[in-house]
């Protein structure tokens, strides 16, 4: 098994983050639902390096989808976490223009969108739509318990630790993909995994005990072998989690 590295993809994502674009001129805006609606739907343009950032506040455990309609190619959307200074838990230009997951904490979310660095020079125009969707409740977070005062959280992130675990899809060798992950811990042995393989979505993987559950309702089968967790969600992801991502150390 190779080995992970909770740094290497908080590093690739604030790389990233930082070079798209100097972020110099953004306009914010709150997202506003309807009574009684969990969706919102939103109208706008940009031109050259215009950032606009959508807030919106959710709860850890509900799931946010977004979906991104524009008529620039080079215009996208990230995803930034409460407490972000730029790192996105999704980034549109490496993933594409939807996105669903579980939201890893309480506070206020950020949708930004923006045209990549290329279209921004030429001062391109975009015009766009954006979805936006919260369900579900936070009850299931509360589970997890408090992780120990001293497993900080990677800087910049909501995040205990951040790296890369083996997995595959299909029929495809055990093992034979890495996906990025992140963890979020609890008390001792309870955490809330989001693991992304390449080219999907996230899943969220929750820990509690000796049990394993999945977003989406998903199909678990799980066990465990010395330190290693190997799950299968819906006959057809497979990931292997270290117990230290689990538990750190």
């Amino acid at each position: 098994m190779k080995p992970f590295s909770v740094a290497r993809a908080f590093a690739a994502v604030a790389l990233i983050s930082i070079t798209i674009t100097s972020w110099a001129s953004i306009q914010t805006k709150p997202v506003q639902f309807k009574k009684g609606e969990s969706t919102a739907t939103i109208k706008g343009t940009l031109k050259g390096d215009q950032t606009v950032d959508y807030t919106l506040r959710a709860k850890a455990g509900q799931t946010m989808s977004v979906t991104f309609k524009t008529s620039n190619a080079s215009a996208y959307f990230n995803v930034l976490p409460p407490g972000s200074t730029g790192e996105a838990i999704f980034i549109g230009s490496t993933s594409g223009n939807e996105w669903s997951g579980a939201l890893p904490a309480d506070g206020e979310y950020k949708l930004r969108t923006y045209l990549y660095r290329n279209a921004a020079r030429r001062n391109e125009s975009a015009s766009y739509t954006l979805t936006v969707g919260i369900t579900g409740s936070a009850s299931h977070a509360s589970a997890l318990g408090t992780a120990p005062a001293s497993d900080a959280k990677v800087k910049g992130t909501v995040y205990h630790a951040t790296g890369q675990v083996p997995c595959s899809l299909g029929n495809a060798p055990q093992g034979s993909l890495q996906c990025e992950f992140g963890v979020i811990r609890g008390k001792a042995g309870n955490a809330e995994v989001h693991v992304t393989p390449p080219g999907t979505t996230q899943r969220v993987l929750t820990f509690v005990g000796d049990k394993v559950s999945a977003d989406g309702n998903g199909k678990v089968k799980a066990s465990k072998r010395d330190d290693l967790w190997s799950i299968e969600v819906n006959d057809y992801e497979h990931y292997r989690i270290p117990d230290a991502v689990i538990n750190g150390g």
